[in-house]
């Protein structure tokens, strides 16, 4: 009764478009007229502190950070040269461009609505200069996007590993071969359309010099990504001194190559403030309702209600991916990662579902719900920057969500996909 009473809550709110902190905090006074409303006063501070009072979060502005910078002092520029001089000649060359600048840019900040924004003002004109219609450029964009969050470093992997205790070097290890794959999957599926649109392709191949110098120029920002996982994988630091690690290494970069001025800085640090700022805030009530959640066993009685199918791991991680999935399309990420994942844990564990797997299936659901109808944040950002109406994407986005979807297929029927590298380098 408290459990479906809360979700009614949440559910009644979010339609009626109440901001979201707003729903959550609701909701959480909702679950303690179950519970105790004498406890409000005692409980509600003293959880949402608890959710917040965890080191490893410290790295979740810091990425930010780090992320604001990197386009401050012009790295996003030098990277879109290095991939626009390595698939730039083939066919639809300009549209694997933005998948490879993800990957690049996904390397530094773990956020898919940052690369949308970045990657869709760069390169959503230049695709439409070459042949691309908007649509398709802005879903590319869109779809590229999700890559962020799921090549390391990943803030969702960091949360996931706040709510679970799940080692963030062996997440970050082991969405490496997945974002990979995603992002093959999306330079297949954009090969495809450019044969299909007759999109000519460049007859000059980029010289060596040409090459050597594009990489040489962006050389400080492809370091970055090895400086970040190699660091925490080796155990030299933690996430959160990475993090800092990296800020102050893409600053000193700025510096050295003149690009960062102090009133750039200022503005990178205000809007990693903002950011941070909300995220924490739906950190903190989530971490509430969570309490809630498990005061009333909600976890274990899941588990009840799954116990027929624990013995095959595949459907446990199919029903778990399409709750995820549903839940994402209707609430805003950060919310759906931090409530779901201590009543999943519990079930993955007695069905024998790897952390680091199941932690990848989730991040990986709730990035594909970034780019889903009604309330994919990176379909209105991809709309924003390429200037089309939001109705027109919600309707040309689905082959790069079915893309995404086949990739998530893949990876559960095939874990070893992603456990290979964590365990091969563990």
């Amino acid at each position: 009764m408290m459990v479906a009473t809360m979700f009614a809550a949440l559910l009644a709110n979010t339609l009626l478009g109440v901001p979201l902190f707003l729903t959550l905090i609701v909701t959480a006074l909702v679950g303690f007229l179950f519970v105790d409303p004498g406890m409000v006063a005692r409980m509600m501070p003293q959880q949402f502190f608890g959710g917040l009072n965890s080191f490893s979060l410290m790295a979740i502005p810091l990425f930010i950070l780090a992320g604001n910078l990197m386009n401050t002092v012009g790295m996003t520029e030098r990277l879109m040269r290095v991939a626009r001089l390595l698939v730039g000649h083939l066919r639809g060359g300009i549209g694997h461009v933005n998948v490879v600048g993800s990957v690049f840019m996904s390397g530094i900040n773990g956020s898919a609505a940052a690369d949308a924004s970045a990657l869709g003002a760069l390169l959503v004109p230049a695709m439409t200069r070459e042949g691309y219609s908007t649509a398709f450029a802005a879903g590319l964009t869109a779809g590229s996007s999700l890559i962020g969050p799921i090549i390391p470093p990943s803030i969702f992997m960091i949360l996931y590993s706040a709510q679970t205790n799940t080692s963030v070097g062996q997440l970050f290890l082991g969405g490496v071969v997945p974002g990979l794959l995603l992002a093959l999957a999306f330079m297949i599926m954009n090969a495809l359309h450019a044969r299909r649109a007759r999109l000519e392709r460049r007859t000059t191949l980029p010289s060596m010099h040409e090459v050597f110098d594009a990489v040489r120029g962006a050389l400080p920002a492809l370091v970055a990504p090895f400086i970040i996982v190699a660091g925490i994988v080796l155990g030299f630091v933690t996430p959160t001194e990475s993090a800092a690690l990296t800020v102050f290494y893409v600053a000193l970069c700025g510096l050295a190559l003149g690009e960062l001025r102090p009133l750039a800085f200022w503005r990178a640090v205000v809007e990693t403030t903002r950011l941070s700022a909300a995220i924490f805030m739906i950190i903190g009530i989530s971490s509430v309702i969570s309490w809630e959640l498990a005061y009333a066993q909600a976890p274990d009685r899941f588990t009840g209600l799954l116990e027929p199918f624990i013995e095959s791991p595949i459907i446990v991680l199919l029903m778990l991916s399409a709750i995820t999935f549903v839940t994402g399309m209707f609430m805003e990420e950060v919310s759906a990662l931090m409530l779901l994942s201590p009543v999943f844990t519990p079930v993955a564990l007695a069905a024998g579902i790897d952390p680091v797997v199941l932690g990848i299936i989730i991040t990986l659901n709730i990035t594909i719900a970034l780019i889903t109808p009604p309330m994919g944040a990176c379909l209105f950002i991809a709309a924003a920057v390429s200037r089309l109406d939001i109705t027109v994407l919600f309707r040309t986005i689905w082959p790069f969500i079915l893309t995404a979807v086949a990739v998530l297929l893949v990876l559960i029927v095939f874990p070893g996909l992603i456990t290979w590298l964590p365990n091969t380098l563990g």
